[in-house]
């Protein structure tokens, strides 16, 4: 049975880092990660570690498996990840429904995987709703940006409510901006 819960230490970071590893763009084949997706900022322990104080992710566990990880990165741990800076540049330019996005309470989603095995069960909804039930009353919104031909990504992002905020393209790929409004239903 799979338990969706919070992430509660080393070893579960560990593990995190253990799936992402597998499934890194530069790893996955190009078929497969059209098909399946792929996730694309390789983490180190200590970073998680600081993410993970700042504001546990979410995980979800089938015994001693991670069967997928959903990582909270507060606005806070900007700093954590340089090639990310870009992106939290972007974010404080974006408006969100006539308001500056800056202005509202929001984290990003640093990343979502789900192990291929449990692909096609639930796991990625059940991630997020973790997520809104742990965060919703500390955050409006949850933002993050996924690069638009990882197909599979924006169509799951878009089932649980995300909504596109602006697209963009940088050297490395075209990207959607996307936040899920926690304030309204």
């Amino acid at each position: 049975m799979i338990e969706v819960t919070l992430v509660e230490g080393r070893q579960d970071l560990e593990r995190i880092l253990a799936l992402q590893s597998a499934n890194l763009r530069e790893v996955v084949a190009a078929e497969d990660a059209r098909r399946e997706g792929f996730v694309t900022v390789a983490h180190t322990l200590a970073i998680l570690e600081q993410m993970h104080s700042i504001a546990p992710s979410v995980i979800a566990r089938d015994g001693e498996h991670v069967a997928g990880y959903a990582l909270v990165m507060p606005v806070e741990a900007r700093t954590l990840i340089p090639m990310l800076e870009p992106m939290f540049h972007q974010f404080e330019t974006l408006l969100w429904r006539g308001q500056p996005l800056a202005a509202l309470p929001y984290y990003v989603m640093g990343q979502i995987c789900v192990a291929h095995d449990y692909r096609g069960q639930g796991v990625f909804d059940a991630l997020y709703r973790e997520h809104r039930a742990r965060y919703a009353s500390r955050f409006a919104l949850c933002v993050t940006e996924v690069a638009t031909r990882n197909t599979r990504s924006m169509r799951a992002h878009a089932r649980v409510g995300f909504e596109v905020v602006r697209t963009y393209r940088d050297a490395v790929d075209e990207w959607a901006v996307i936040a899920w409004d926690w304030t309204s239903a």
